[in-house]
């Protein structure tokens, strides 16, 4: 049986052991089910079986085994196994020795199911089998590479991009603290202000150490208490007029929304949010700023004017390496840096079982919603 055919008839069995190998592989991370085992093996396959089907010249072949095959414009399932392996928490040992798997389980059942000595076409096939694997590897390992050198550039960027607002308080504290020829209570003021921006940023930065040892695992971990949150979104619109003192912001509340909250982590999703509002927003135009309670749930939004967030930017603005998709990185614009720091605030509604969204356009503007239950549920 021709090689080709025998992975048609036989891509049950073949999945099924691509399934038992990657789930003996010690990777940490929640466990995977089987869907997530077997990831992309299937689309692999396939691709493997279309091209044994393809004619190919000697000339097609040649260029294959150096490494010149044909480049697809589209991200293969190659590629997107790679993605997904390494956000499992697999290495790149660990997702090659998957490819290595593969290889000796169909060449094995093959050989077994086809006794007689193999045939001219057959050798055929076989070869063309391991240049198909092994463009596949390469594709696998290229997108891995590039995937975890963004993720590196991913956790700069949120470091920067967060201690940006509470370390430009410290700095015009400071120095209006040095300048000042005020009364002592305002010497006091700056100086308790400077205290809570310092404050803020070490916790940024252990949040950040946090992100990066679970990456892989559940999510941002979060040490809920009762508290008000009002209190807390007037300490950090305070921080913001400090740093852009030309920014006009409104707050919209009705009274204290008190609930079971991680507090440092929602002052990181407030200034985040904020922030960002200052910074892409019409400077001409103020900024709203609403915090109530709805049923079970405090409601958290901010409105600004100015340019919307463009349609292609929008699906993955909690989610800035999407938009890598793979591909380089001057493909895609960073668009001025949005989403670094809306990244850790999803993660951290994620970790409160809340929601967070948004709603953009010219004519209505921009709109950040953040919903998050009062009280956490016991079974989560």
């Amino acid at each position: 049986m021709r090689l080709p055919d025998f992975i048609s008839e036989n891509t049950e069995a073949i999945l099924q052991a691509w399934e038992d190998f990657a789930a003996s592989i010690d990777a940490p991370g929640a466990p995977l089910d089987s869907s997530a085992l077997r990831d992309h093996a299937e689309q692999m396959l396939q691709a493997v079986v279309l091209d044994l089907r393809t004619k190919q010249t000697a000339r097609e072949q040649l260029a294959k085994s150096q490494g010149h095959g044909p480049v697809n414009e589209s991200q293969t399932a190659a590629e997107t196994h790679a993605v997904t392996r390494l956000l499992a928490g697999f290495s790149i040992n660990q997702m090659v020795s998957e490819y290595r798997a593969l290889r000796t389980s169909v060449l094995f059942q093959w050989m077994k199911a086809n006794k007689s000595s193999l045939s001219p076409d057959e050798v055929d096939d076989m070869i063309r089998f391991h240049e198909a694997i092994d463009q596949a590897l390469t594709e696998s390992i290229a997108s891995y590479s590039r995937f975890q050198e963004a993720s590196h550039n991913l956790f700069i960027g949120i470091l920067g991009h967060d201690l940006r607002t509470p370390l430009g308080a410290i700095l015009l504290g400071s120095d209006r603290l040095r300048r000042s020829p005020e009364s002592s209570q305002q010497v006091t003021k700056l100086a308790t202000q400077i205290h809570d921006s310092v404050g803020r940023a070490s916790k940024i930065v252990d949040d950040l150490l946090d992100l990066s040892r679970c990456q892989m695992g559940p999510g941002i971990p979060i040490k809920p208490e009762t508290l008000d949150l009002l209190p807390l979104c007037k300490r950090v619109l305070a921080e913001v007029r400090t740093v852009h003192p030309a920014s006009t912001l409104h707050l919209e509340a009705c009274g204290s929304v008190v609930g079971e909250f991680d507090g440092a982590r929602m002052e990181q999703v407030f200034s985040n949010i904020v922030s960002n509002a200052v910074l892409h927003g019409d400077p001409t135009m103020p900024i709203t700023v609403e915090l109530a309670v709805s049923g079970t749930q405090a409601c958290f939004c901010v409105h600004n004017r100015g340019e919307p967030i463009p349609k292609e930017v929008l699906p993955f603005i909690f989610n800035p390496m999407g938009r890598f998709s793979q591909r380089p990185t001057a493909e895609h614009p960073s668009t001025e840096g949005l989403g670094l720091g809306l990244f850790i605030a999803s993660e951290i509604v994620a970790s409160h079982g809340g929601s967070i969204d948004v709603q953009s356009d010219e004519t209505q503007g921009t709109t950040f919603s953040v919903k998050v239950p009062l009280l956490r549920d016991k079974a989560a």
